[in-house]
């Protein structure tokens, strides 16, 4: 019988073949270990991410949907669901699973963009700056963060933060 070094391994050569784009071969491995251990959130999660690297949203969401099951406060998998229910228009399902995984990790800085940038595209201005800043006060030089803020402000006519963000962007890229 395989034990748990054997799941292990093939989540970790599942990881390196979606790592080495290699999405199609690595979702066999994960299933494989699912096979052995059909609970284990981290492997529905990988398994996820693979499939979303094919490009298969709706199966990619069903594993990420069997994570949290398994694992209720697996915020990374609350917010991978979030993402491809934007990438759907899915709108409302986005929110609702971006705001879960932030009840379950406060500090995820690239689910507080994410949140914004659907604001964003629903045209809530103030409340896309709020995620942007917030993404910001947790990793202050994240540049996709800095970019949305620069453009937000732009849309409130912030033109003087603007300005500052895109003085910040320049120095970042500079660098």
């Amino acid at each position: 019988m395989l034990g748990m070094n054997s799941i292990d391994q093939l989540n970790n050569s599942g990881i390196a073949l979606t790592e080495a784009n290699k999405p199609y071969e690595a979702i066999p491995i994960f299933r494989r270990a699912l096979d052995l251990e059909p609970t284990n959130a981290i492997l529905w999660l990988n398994l996820g991410i693979a499939q979303e690297k094919t490009g298969d949203y709706n199966e990619a969401l069903k594993s990420y949907k069997a994570a949290v099951q398994y694992d209720h406060e697996l915020a990374e998998a609350w917010g991978a669901a979030g993402l491809i229910y934007f990438e759907l228009n899915e709108f409302d399902n986005a929110e609702v699973y971006y705001k879960t995984a932030l009840q379950k990790e406060k500090k995820a800085y690239k689910v507080w963009n994410n949140l914004g940038v659907l604001y964003f595209n629903l045209e809530r201005y103030e409340d896309a700056r709020s995620c942007f800043e917030e993404a910001l006060s947790i990793m202050p030089m994240f540049y996709d963060a800095l970019y949305n803020l620069r453009d937000t402000c732009r849309e409130l006519s912030d033109y003087r933060a603007a300005a500052e963000f895109e003085r910040m962007l320049k120095e970042l890229y500079q660098d």
